[in-house]
């Protein structure tokens, strides 16, 4: 993985990896925050539906904004903003105060893995494009592991408003990396004539009929609205996950902040483990011979497959727990390195920001209801164990609906699908 374009999967699952750190600065700092800031479930909840709010807007209408801007100038902008809000929260007097800035938070990383898929898509061939899908999303796990130990010693030795100062200025630093070494493959002048010839499917010129659709016709297509719904049902796990398991250690294991260190980035390195066989494992598959229909599903099936293991998790003493959260992660993230590549399997690169955005904005969405549903749960004393019955099957849910929506997972044709408009 010396060649050019793995330098570059490595920059884009840098800017993921620092993503998944700022998105897990709050939930991991809460219980210091409450020292001054008082914040209840339904409060938390609403904290983190500000941010969801803005990230599922953003998300659906930065992937035409890419696609407009161009990945290099638009990936920039989405990081200066999403780093200056992050470090914003650490000015934080009030709840108030503390959702505008996840407000704005929410607005900056949701441009964050639309483009950051556009960029795989320009770089990355089909039989690839999971593998590097994969390293990508295992930069969320990256973050995420290196949040928790680097935020309790952060709080070990300073006031909690710098997890949030020092966190924005790595993501700022990232920006001058960025713009120093990110080009598209066609205009990088480091590309040698050998991998030129290696990325002749990503260069070819595309047709007219597919850079001529319409963000809002992508809708029209059940392969498409099919994947946003299935987001929508597993996202709802996931951002219960990722915002709620400090505070579930917090609140039904008593853990202080030092444990919740060294113990919450275990199943995050299991999402890394997962993000990474997820797409290696369908990349196998078609080096293998097998179709991409039956790869993607393949994989898709394994990972959906493992998720009602949580169901344990309210039976099992802490030990196990952490166990069963690590197994859900790393089903999880496998899952979603292949729902992620999807978008690039089924429309031309010239709309996979637009499609990335939709299916982001459906899974954002997925993750505002089912969160505002968590915190009124827990504040009227129901805990967690229905929470834990719901998650433990959506993913399944998810999968069949990927089924009957994809009957057959690869490029839509879009102008047959025009005529077809038209005749009827």
């Amino acid at each position: 993985m010396k060649s050019l374009r793995w330098k570059m999967a490595y920059l884009i699952t840098a800017a993921i990896a620092i993503s998944y750190f700022d998105r897990q600065t709050l939930p991991v700092a809460i219980h210091a925050i409450q020292r001054e800031i008082p914040v209840s479930n339904i409060q938390f909840s609403h904290l983190q539906a500000a941010f969801l709010a803005a990230y599922a807007l953003m998300y659906a209408g930065s992937g035409k904004l890419i696609d407009v801007l161009g990945t290099r100038r638009g990936f920039l902008l989405i990081m200066l903003w999403w780093s200056l809000a992050c470090a914003s929260q650490g000015l934080a007097t009030s709840v108030p105060v503390l959702a505008v800035s996840l407000f704005l938070l929410g607005m900056g990383e949701g441009g964050g893995f639309p483009a950051a898929t556009k960029a795989m898509a320009e770089w990355f061939p089909a039989n690839e494009r999971s593998s590097a899908m994969g390293l990508m999303n295992a930069g969320t796990a990256v973050g995420a592991v290196a949040a928790p130990p680097l935020i309790a010693l952060t709080l070990a030795h300073l006031s909690w408003r710098w997890v949030f100062f020092l966190a924005g200025a790595v993501g700022c630093a990232w920006t001058v990396w960025w713009f120093k070494d990110y080009q598209r493959p066609d205009l990088h002048p480091r590309l040698s004539e050998r991998e030129r010839q290696e990325l002749a499917e990503v260069l070819a010129p595309k047709t007219q009929s597919d850079s001529n659709v319409r963000w809002i016709d992508l809708f029209r297509y059940p392969q498409i609205s099919g994947l946003v719904f299935a987001k929508f049902l597993s996202d709802a796990a996931w951002y219960f996950y990722i915002f709620w398991l400090p505070k579930y250690l917090y609140d039904v294991h008593h853990f202080n902040t030092k444990e919740v260190g060294y113990f919450a980035w275990i199943p995050y390195a299991a999402a890394g483990i997962g993000s990474l066989l997820g797409g290696w494992f369908s990349s196998k598959l078609i080096r293998r011979g097998l179709s991409l229909n039956l790869s993607r599903k393949i994989a898709l099936g394994i990972s959906a497959g493992v998720m009602p293991s949580i169901l344990l998790v309210m039976h099992a003493p802490v030990d196990w727990v952490i166990v069963l959260f690590s197994i859900a992660f790393a089903g999880q993230q496998s899952w979603s390195t292949l729902v992620m590549t999807l978008p690039s399997d089924i429309v031309p690169s010239s709309v996979v920001g637009s499609f990335a955005g939709l299916v982001g904005f459906g899974g954002a969405l997925g993750g505002i209801v089912f969160g505002l549903v968590v915190g009124s749960l827990l504040d009227r004393g129901f805990g967690y164990g229905p929470v834990f019955a719901v998650v433990g099957v959506l993913h399944v849910i998810a999968f069949c609906v990927i089924l009957l929506t994809n009957r057959v997972i690869g490029p839509i044709d879009f102008k047959k699908a025009a005529a077809r408009a038209v005749n009827a």
